[in-house]
């Protein structure tokens, strides 16, 4: 049983040495524990600092390119490497690496396809965060319940361990994050989850991806729709078609009664042409929501079909038969 740490880092110099040598070698369950940096083009001594404490590879972007698109490096390195257990942490030190053993015993144990921590789970262990951020928290939990039907406590957190079944599902496509698409597109996937409470340690400097709460939001809750939208396209498009037909309907019902009793359309004329563009614009996405829901079968075989690939690319590379 093979297990690779994966840690994104971007201009880390000052904690991915300490974060890098906390990481425990030796695991109940594990034979083998290797550490995987990706460095997201850090321009100062992340690299350097990275390799001299311990990294067991270091796999580099030309550029910056977000964080998603590092989790997605390091989620295929660690399988080319041969893990059998992915474990993904950031670089700045406020994960403990020592519950590492912890997060990964529901998926030794078969509990569990992939693991997620939670800092909220124990109410103990709630860490001191800006009302504006614990409020952002909640409310991206709660979208991602609602969509997945879920009872997570916290969805945002990227201290997480996958087997080596989850990783091969898991396709993500946003670069900038990836916390939610992933969650979202592995429980669509029937794949088990389940939170472990941990404690964050005090982040040294500012995130280096929630520059602005509003930015982050808005493009996390981007990310989360687009997901939601390529595996639920019949509700997606089928729910924004009803927004315009219940509308649509109601005042057209309104308008029909008013020409019934007074024999004319006035004062309410102009209320014609809205009736129309509304059940013209339901009557559009109806038609899309069907052709979505053929194009989403499509989809699923093209992620069979994908998932095999990798299970065939990646198979030889592991510890264990597959």
């Amino acid at each position: 049983m093979k297990l690779v740490i994966t840690i994104p880092a971007y201009n880390e110099e000052k904690t991915i040495a300490r974060v890098v040598a906390e990481v425990p070698r030796a695991i109940e369950g594990v034979d083998q524990v290797e550490v995987l940096v990706i460095d997201d083009g850090s321009t100062d001594g992340t690299v350097q600092q990275a390799k001299e404490a311990g990294a067991d590879r270091v796999v580099s972007h030309s550029g910056n390119m977000g964080v998603g698109a590092a989790f997605a490096t390091g989620r295929d390195s660690a399988l080319g490497m041969g893990a059998d257990l992915i474990v993904t942490m950031d670089a700045d030190g406020q994960f403990d690496p020592k519950d590492i053993p912890r997060l990964i015993e529901p998926v030794l144990e078969g509990q569990a396809d992939f693991v997620t921590g939670s800092r909220f789970l124990d109410k103990r262990l709630t860490p001191k965060m800006s009302r504006i951020k614990r409020i952002g928290n909640s409310f991206f939990t709660r979208i991602v319940n609602s969509l997945t039907g879920q009872k997570l406590a916290d969805t945002q957190c990227g201290f997480r361990a996958y087997s080596w079944e989850a990783a091969l599902r898991s396709n993500t496509f946003a670069d900038f994050t990836y916390t939610q698409e992933v969650l979202i597109d592995l429980l669509y996937k029937k794949m088990k989850v389940r939170e472990v409470p941990i404690q964050v340690r005090e982040r040294e400097g500012e995130s280096r991806v929630v520059t602005h709460w509003y930015s982050y939001g808005l493009k996390a809750l981007v990310i989360a729709i687009r997901t939601f939208r390529d595996h639920e396209p019949l509700k997606f498009f089928g729910s924004v078609s009803l927004l315009a037909l219940i509308p649509g309907v109601i005042i057209g019902l309104f308008m029909l009664a008013h020409w019934v009793s007074t024999g004319g359309t006035s004062p309410f004329t102009s209320l014609l042409y809205l009736v129309v563009a509304l059940l013209v614009m339901g009557t559009i996405f109806i038609v899309l929501a069907l052709i979505a829901d053929m194009l989403d079968r499509l989809r699923e075989i093209e992620d069979e079909l994908l998932y095999e690939s990798k299970r065939q690319r990646y198979k030889d590379g592991g510890r264990l038969p597959r």
